[in-house]
């Protein structure tokens, strides 16, 4: 774990960069920055030790934020629904102005996805970095993907010309306490609708918050000019339906799920891991395990009278 250090986490407040941001915390000077519209996230921001700062990416104004941070992690994004310029001003060209601003960092890690790559016929098929990209037409962020191939260049781009390391990591189905795919269809169940997914079956990689915090570190080191491309996801493939019903038997819930075909969409998003497994070394967390973590967290009562039911 880094320490002593002082670290700039952009979208502090989301399901993935909170956990982190709060811990690095406790060992280094954190800055978080992003729009701040929702005050009570960004008062649970600053209750966990993190200087905040209202940037909106869209149109920043750095001329508040210092220039000598030691590490960048560029977390936030736009995921917006057609609206591409929109997306493309906020993933690409607010990586390039941040990345500007931070230039005179150690290493920076700037957040992909897996959904960069071009749809395969077999839901099965393990996405390697070296893969052909394109659009993977998720019905309800139709300018994400794209807008995030561009967001590469960006980066990419920037670490040559300004001499940043950068490691760009292409995420894949991260969960915990606070969110992620497993978690948000075993939310629905929990409101009555079926999960609807877009094939049968949809295997994801689903990688547990205390995996991602134990491999933050190793992912930084990897940085490097040009950066480098890492697939950030979990050691196991599994499918959404297996996740559902996994969880909707701790939960003592009917498992329901609507197939829902989209056309040209991507059928599966399965990381290969053979590249993160080289710099980091395996995931602590099975996936049941972890799934089983983040539902106590959630519903303890549910998941004990269940348990003994």
């Amino acid at each position: 774990m880094l320490e002593g250090r002082k670290i700039l986490v952009t979208g502090p407040a989301g399901q993935i960069a909170f956990p982190m941001a709060r811990e690095l915390a406790r060992r280094n000077e954190v800055w978080g920055i992003a729009r701040f519209g929702d005050a009570a996230s960004r008062q649970e921001v600053e209750d966990a030790g993190i200087r905040t700062l209202a940037i909106d990416l869209a149109r920043p104004d750095f001329s508040e934020l210092p220039r000598d941070f030691t590490h960048l992690l560029h977390l936030a994004a736009a995921i917006s629904g057609d609206d591409y310029d929109g997306a493309m001003r906020v993933n690409a060209e607010g990586t390039g102005l941040l990345l500007s601003h931070c230039r005179g960092v150690e290493a920076a890690l700037v957040m992909s996805t897996v959904s960069v790559y071009k749809p395969h016929p077999d839901p099965w098929h393990p996405f390697h970095e070296d893969d052909p990209l394109g659009d993977i037409m998720l019905p309800f962020a139709l300018s994400y993907s794209v807008s995030k191939i561009a967001q590469e260049g960006v980066a990419r781009f920037c670490a040559r010309e300004f001499g940043i390391p950068i490691t760009i990591a292409r995420m894949g189905a991260s969960y915990g306490p606070r969110g992620g795919l497993p978690i948000f269809a075993l939310q629905a169940l929990l409101a009555g609708n079926p999960v609807t997914t877009r094939w049968d079956p949809c295997p994801y990689s689903p990688i547990h918050d205390d995996d991602m915090l134990a491999q933050l570190t190793p992912l930084l080191e990897a940085a490097s000019v040009p950066a480098t491309i890492v697939n950030w996801a979990g050691d196991e493939a599994v499918s959404l339906q297996d996740i559902v019903a996994h969880g909707a038997d701790l939960l003592g819930l009917e498992p329901r799920i609507y197939v829902q075909e989209v056309p040209g969409a991507s059928i599966g998003s399965v990381a290969d891991p053979t590249r993160r497994l080289e710099v980091t070394g395996p995931c602590r967390v099975p996936w049941r395990d972890g799934l089983r973590r983040a539902l106590e967290d959630l519903y303890p009562d549910r998941i004990a009278a269940h348990a003994a039911s």
